[in-house]
């Protein structure tokens, strides 16, 4: 090939655009850059959005000892294949109704629904208390919502040990109650109130006895969730408030020495226990959720004469729960509880986020002539569209979701009506 001869004009004038060129090629790079790393930064803003827009509501169903009852009245034959058949059935009709959890009832009386080193089988599985069923129902039930992508949660009662009954007899010769009576050293663990019998909310070794009821459950079965619900003290008057119950105890304590009152003291109690519990839980799995559903009606839980839940406390502190699941059993028509209202102080209360806050919904009302008033009593019998209206009105409160109670009302026939109404918003 000929070479061309270039002159010394030439030469520096090709030197010229030759450094133009490459300055024009390092802004189209740098430039090109810039445009990629703000598209990068806008699909990273966009998918926090997105993610956070698509966090599942929370849309759980009560499954009671009830419930198990139920199974075993359909069921001559009770055993793991009887039950699994069973119990499929039942999360396979809720996923169909927009459900996404299951909270199933593990420990309903100071017993277990599942194989424990701390409490007695319940009656309510094997048919009496003490009984082996002959397999595990818990394992049967994780295993089995988690294969229908439904999440689980294991519901335990904390005190309640029986109710219309004191006789200690009547328990299992393996129930810690009984065998806790029977020691002078160490029978006010256990309490008789008003014809029932409680685990003693101010003894160390009952908060023990239930939060090593929680571990075991954590650490054998791959639960989502622990949940507990209302019973916590028993409603007490104004003539016996100072004197029932764990008194005795308040009466020995620091809190009665410094002046402090009862009520302050039995609110401790329940918070200690609760906090207690969920740093238990955490420290075997963080992931596992951990929530309390209370009486729906605040001045109750605050009240000086029942329950001693210092629910201000707990909604405005991560120590305690991970969610508050109010029970809020009324309609909008009762007297002095509309659900409405009762629903704003809830969020009013949650205001902090520091929980979340679902609604707790009374589905066995509907259908039946229940309430306060004549208009709420009519409400419930005859507005198929109670439920469903509920749950709007949570949403557009901006409740993070909600729970029904229960099972058996969710298909029985009476709110069969108010339920296909239902069904229609949560599947949304």
């Amino acid at each position: 090939m000929k070479r061309l001869k270039l002159g010394k004009i030439q030469w520096i004038s090709l030197l010229v655009v030759s450094a133009m060129f490459a300055n024009l090629c390092s802004h189209m790079v740098l430039a090109a850059s810039a445009s990629e790393q703000t598209k990068a930064k806008v699909t990273t803003t966009a998918a926090k959005k997105t993610t956070k827009t698509k966090q599942e509501e929370y849309k759980a169903f009560w499954f009671s000892y009830y419930d198990y009852d139920t199974y075993r009245e359909k069921n001559k034959k009770r055993n793991a294949k009887t039950f699994r058949t069973y119990f499929t059935k039942v999360v396979k009709k809720e996923k169909s109704f927009g459900m996404n959890r299951v909270i199933v009832q593990v420990r309903p009386f100071g017993d277990a629904v599942y194989k424990s080193k701390y409490f007695p089988w319940s009656k309510y599985i094997s048919g009496k208390q003490g009984r082996s069923p002959g397999y595990d129902p818990l394992k049967i039930m994780v295993d089995v919502a988690h294969k229908n992508g439904m999440k689980i949660e294991a519901w335990v009662n904390p005190y309640r040990v029986t109710i219309g009954s004191t006789n200690y007899s009547k328990l299992s010769k393996n129930n810690p109650a009984r065998k806790w009576h029977a020691k002078k050293s160490t029978s006010r663990n256990v309490l008789a109130y008003n014809g029932s019998l409680y685990y003693n909310p101010s003894k160390k070794d009952v908060r023990n006895l239930i939060i090593n009821g929680a571990k075991e459950i954590v650490k054998n079965y791959k639960v989502d969730g622990i949940h507990m619900d209302d019973y916590f003290y028993p409603e007490f008057t104004s003539k016996n408030v100072k004197t029932a119950f764990d008194a005795k105890e308040y009466n020995k304590s620091s809190y009665k020495k410094n002046k402090k009152s009862i009520y302050t003291y039995r609110r401790a109690q329940v918070s200690t226990l609760v906090m207690d519990m969920k740093a238990a839980i955490k420290k075997i799995n963080s992931k596992v959720t951990y929530g309390i559903s209370p009486a729906g009606n605040i001045d109750n839980l605050t009240s000086k004469y029942s329950y001693y839940v210092d629910i201000y406390k707990w909604t405005n502190s991560k120590k305690y729960v991970d969610y508050i699941c109010p029970q809020i059993y009324w309609g909008f028509k009762h007297p002095t509880a509309k659900f409405n209202k009762v629903t704003d102080r809830w969020v009013k209360a949650c205001k902090s986020k520091k929980v979340k806050l679902y609604i707790g919904i009374g589905v066995y009302r509907a259908g039946h002539n229940t309430g306060q008033n004549s208009a709420e009593r009519k409400e419930w019998k005859s507005d198929k569209n109670v439920l469903k209206n509920q749950v709007k009105y949570g949403r557009k409160k901006k409740v993070d979701g909600f729970a029904f109670f229960d099972y058996q009302d969710l298909t029985s026939k009476s709110s069969s009506k108010a339920v296909s109404q239902l069904k229609t918003v949560l599947k949304k």
